[in-house]
């Protein structure tokens, strides 16, 4: 099947930076993307751009740009990707799309900022935050002595569950930034007990305090500085491998406090709402786009959901937006039972700048799915055989050079022994293969999408190992390790830096953190006014 071609409209780094001002100021959609993969995105992009990577574009466009007709805006390495994406998404329908002439490096030629690292405008703004708001903190040593006192404070861990798991700090019990206001009260066995907010670093422990506080609890609550970082730093040991408690249901007179609150704070903070029918009307408008957010608990959203809802919860929603929103300018719907997770954050996504609204709507009430979100469906190719991993034994496949398509780090931990790493992104011309072609992925999907590459290029047949790594286990059939290959170097889908921190490497972690102390200081005059903490 031969691609759609699209001839992208070819714009200058000015003129990108240009075109993204209004969006930030509201007055209408962009979304500005960042085609390179998260090692290479992570070591230096534009500050406001969302990354959808190359080798993922069709399992994330759907959701991250819901609307066809929204301008996109595409930057790359100045490898030939950009045009390489364009010819994907006008084989998916949308239907206006530039790209920056020179990828990243003509931006920085241009005088403007490349940044390191991941979520940088949730990052910065909860440096922005601390600075505006005077968060109170405490340090690893200090919260060390409270805990060996006769009351300790309650130590409550916003991150998400599986990184709790990962390591927290002892006597910390996970409680993820957006369930902090709606299930303090049932958490606490003195009312007046001090909190300590944690996270592995520093944005979440800030959100999660200053979200106590706005939201009116007088209890003494602190950020932990630097989090589980901080507290390593100082030489104290984490508990590792530890599974979180579930949190507590909440009880009648407790939910009933919580929907107060969640009044009383939506009020202070002139939140807005958005009744079922506006919702409905809002659904129906083909000139923005929308996204319906769930910010409840896994469990909760798999127990019964609004229809094309997304689960985000609330915490992570704004640690991380730029997972779940890709376009700026859009209307995001926040939604849940009592609404204080939806209010207390639609608060931070609009000092962020984007327009969050509250649904006013106890999702529990309406017609409700269950089960988690289905995987999005990716188009396939139409030329290539689709066999099972036990064809691979079998002519011609047996000769076959097998592809594997998945994470560089998950090639490193186990893979089908004969099988060559490969990201999507740096498929090339195959023309000195002139035998068949298998590609495999442990997510079958990875490899679906890097057929679309492989069509035109292979010179003889193609196939796809369908069933990824559960197929391929079920099968009885081995995996090899390697864990030095692909090279670091090799590893474009890895930013080495992030992760490190998280596993014992102090210096790691002593850059890691000045590096996001150090984030408002490079900023420029417009994405510093883009930012607003609410007062």
């Amino acid at each position: 099947m031969k691609q759609e071609t699209m001839n992208p409209e070819k714009i200058s780094a000015q003129e990108a930076k240009a075109r993204l001002q209004p969006a930030l100021d509201g007055k209408q959609e962009l979304a500005f993307l960042d085609l390179r993969e998260a090692g290479q995105y992570g070591e230096g992009h534009p500050f406001f751009i969302v990354n959808l990577p190359y080798s993922r574009l069709e399992i994330l466009a759907p959701r991250l740009l819901p609307r066809l007709q929204t301008p996109l805006v595409l930057m790359d390495e100045g490898d030939g990707v950009a045009e390489k994406a364009a010819r994907r998404f006008s084989s998916l329908g949308y239907k206006t799309v530039a790209m920056i002439e020179g990828g990243a490096a003509a931006w920085s030629a241009a005088g403007f900022g490349l940044f390191k690292g991941v979520n940088l405008p949730s990052k910065a703004f909860g440096e922005m935050v601390e600075a505006k708001l005077h968060t109170p903190a405490v340090s690893a040593e200090r919260l060390a002595q409270w805990l060996d006192e006769p009351e300790p404070p309650l130590v409550l861990d916003g991150r998400a569950p599986q990184e709790f798991a990962k390591m927290s700090i002892p006597s910390g019990r996970a409680c993820a930034n957006a369930e902090l206001a709606h299930r303090l009260a049932s958490l606490l066995d003195r009312p007046d007990r001090p909190v300590v907010v944690n996270c592995a670093g520093r944005t979440r422990s800030i959100i999660g305090a200053q979200t106590l506080i706005n939201a009116g609890f007088k209890n003494p609550v602190f950020a932990l500085e630097n989090g589980t970082q901080g507290w390593e730093l100082a030489g104290l040991t984490l508990n590792r491998g530890n599974p979180p408690e579930p949190l507590p249901d909440l009880t009648p007179e407790q939910e009933a406090a919580s929907r107060a609150r969640a009044e009383e704070f939506r009020g202070r903070y002139s939140i807005p709402t958005l009744d079922w029918q506006g919702l409905e009307r809002a659904r129906a408008d083909q000139g923005r786009s929308l996204y319906l957010l769930d910010v409840r608990t896994r469990e909760e959203f798999e127990a019964g959901h609004l229809s094309g809802a997304q689960h985000a919860p609330g915490g992570q929603l704004v640690q991380a937006t730029d997972a779940w929103v890709g376009v700026r300018g859009a209307l995001l719907v926040l939604c849940d039972d009592t609404g204080l997770r939806a209010a207390t954050t639609a608060a931070w996504l609009r000092g962020m700048g984007h327009d969050a609204v509250v649904l006013e709507d106890d999702v529990r009430e309406r017609n409700l799915e269950p089960g988690a979100e289905p995987p999005v469906a990716v188009p396939g190719s139409g030329n290539a055989a689709r066999i099972t991993p036990d064809a691979l034994k079998d002519a011609p496949w047996s000769d076959a050079l097998l592809l594997n398509l998945s994470p560089s780090m998950a090639h490193r931990k186990g893979h089908p022994p004969a099988a060559r790493w490969v990201n999507r992104a740096r498929l090339g011309p195959m023309g000195e293969v002139s035998g068949p072609i298998a590609l495999w992925a442990e997510d079958p999907r990875l490899a679906e999408v890097a057929l679309l590459e492989l069509e035109e290029a292979a010179q003889g047949p193609l196939a796809l190992v369908e069933g990824g790594a559960s197929a391929w286990d079920a099968a009885g059939l081995p995996f090899a390790a390697s864990p030095q290959e692909p090279a670091d170097s090799e590893c474009i889908d890895y930013l080495f830096f992030v992760h490190d921190r998280h596993d014992g490497n102090l210096d790691s972690a002593r850059a890691y953190l000045a590096w996001e102390t150090g984030l408002l200081e490079r900023m420029d005059e417009s994405e510093r006014a883009a930012l607003r903490p609410p007062e």
